[in-house]
């Protein structure tokens, strides 16, 4: 099958892969210059990457290190210490270790939480274990259940005190969604523990040893190209135009510098699109069917990445750090961090704003001052004899990630759509790792599987034998 795919992201490039393996033929589009979505990432005046975010792998991201694996390279993921880092607000530059032994899960992370003492006493810790236990036990229907709460409610529902949820859990939420556990759906930071807590690695943190476009999805464009399919550039979807029946009769690609737009033919078609953009470029007759009419209810979360290039190091720690500051979600210093940014002597912090739904509409230098007023808190050790910024880059992302606030896991939609020949990947759609690099690589592989299943169910019914009497041939139709 010839198979057109809207969106050059990790959910557009993994379906794409996996339709090479099936067989199939994909052609991917994406609109910009650069690979990677939510992951991209390019090159400024002075050859130095500029991200669009602090992307961190896990080892609880199966399907991301099977793609690693099948791609061969595995060995581009830097794992670090296995360790939760934190710093404390009320002791500036002071951090704190949540260090996870080499013991079987969960009991590692268990342990870890019970020889913090910087953070919790010991009767919040014992409350904590206790109120974790049923999201635990119970597994993922109990999980998907809690929808209907936000964390920090669904924490006071199991006895668990405001100041765990402000130690812990507001750091956790805002990396995991970049949203606070009052909005935050208490299903996505409980599944997250599920998955960390299921198996002995799941919390370990890894980075790329590069920028994104270089590191994963170029060796994903090779896979893919060697084995027939194709990924074009500057090749932004313009409508999806239908046939009578409502299936897709083709992808409309918008003309450059005045060429006329060109018209794609393929036999099936996948939008690896962001949500938002996918309900922009919906066509009318399909606004109204329940699995579009869907989408409306989910929208993406604003975020910022501030990249700062410092004369001097202010860190050597090789690692994420959550910050706990009422705009800063986590951060890290990424000349330690990642292998093509070493540098022994300055630093590079890249740190992730957020809550940012009141700072994505200011002016870089406003965004720039407050981080800096942040981050004399975090190394005031630096006070006397200031670092001064060599350079720096505020990148926003107005629409990134769907807002998980309580009752959006309803509206994710599933891969295959109610069009025949339409399929939907990103990870917005339904799958079990929420909006992440993990959860857009398994939503590409679902979407890539739906297609074979729809191809081999059409198979099926063409070669299926005549019926025999015409009680059989009215079933048959229905």
């Amino acid at each position: 099958m010839r198979v057109a795919i809207a969106g050059g992201g990790l959910a557009g490039l993994a379906c794409a892969k996996y339709l090479v393996d099936a067989g199939h033929t994909p052609i991917v589009l994406e609109s910009r210059e650069v690979l990677g979505g939510l992951v991209a990432a390019w090159k400024d005046e002075e050859g130095d990457w500029v991200e669009t975010g602090l992307h961190n792998f896990f080892g609880a991201y199966p399907n991301m290190l099977q793609l690693l694996d099948e791609l061969g390279i595995s060995d581009r993921i830097q794992w670090k210490r296995h360790a939760l880092i934190f710093n404390q607000p009320d002791k500036p530059g002071v951090l704190s270790w949540f260090d996870v032994p080499d013991i079987p899960a969960p009991f590692n992370v268990i342990v870890s939480i019970l020889r913090n003492n910087d953070m919790l006493s010991w009767g919040q810790k014992v409350r904590l274990a206790i109120g974790l236990i049923p999201a635990i036990v119970r597994g993922d229907k109990y999980v998907e259940s809690m929808d209907r709460y936000t964390l920090s409610e669904w924490l006071a529902s199991r006895g668990i005190d405001q100041k765990v949820d402000q130690e812990i859990f507001i750091a956790a939420s805002k990396a995991l969604k970049f949203i606070d556990p009052d909005k935050i759906s208490a299903t996505i930071p409980l599944r997250a523990l599920n998955k960390f807590l299921q198996q002995k690695n799941g919390s370990r943190i890894g980075y790329l040893d590069g920028a994104p476009p270089d590191r994963l999805c170029q060796p994903m464009v090779d896979y893919i190209t060697a084995r027939g399919g194709k990924v074009r550039l500057q090749a932004p979807l313009k409508e999806i135009a239908l046939q009578e029946d409502g299936r897709v009769r083709h992808f409309l690609i918008r003309g450059r510098g005045g060429a006329a737009d060109e018209v794609l033919s393929a036999d099936a078609y996948v939008s690896a699109l962001p949500v938002d953009v996918m309900k922009v470029l919906m066509p009318s007759p399909w606004q109204e069917i329940p699995y579009f009419a869907n989408l409306k209810e989910l929208e993406g979360v604003p975020v910022i990445n501030v990249q700062i290039w410092f004369d001097r190091k202010l860190t050597h720690i090789d690692h994420t750090l959550f910050s706990r500051s009422p705009i800063l979600s986590v951060y890290s210093d990424m000349s330690n961090s990642c292998k093509a940014y070493e540098n022994p002597h300055q630093s590079m912090l890249e740190l992730v704003v957020a809550p940012a739904e009141d700072w994505i509409h200011r002016p870089d230098a406003e965004i720039m001052a407050a981080t800096l007023q942040e981050l004399e808190k975090l190394f005031p050790e630096h006070l006397p004899e200031p670092a001064r910024v060599v350079k720096s880059h505020v990148v926003k992302t107005p629409r990134s990630i769907y807002t998980a606030t309580p009752g959006r896991e309803q509206f994710r939609p599933a891969q295959a759509s109610p069009i025949p020949n339409f399929f939907l990947a990103g990870s917005y759609t339904a799958q079990p790792f929420f909006g992440s690099m993990e959860g857009a690589v398994l939503s590409g592989k679902l979407a890539a599987q739906a297609i074979s299943s729809a191809e081999a169910d059409s198979l099926a019914a063409v070669s299926a034998p005549l019926p025999t009497s015409s009680k059989t041939t009215n079933a048959a139709t229905a």
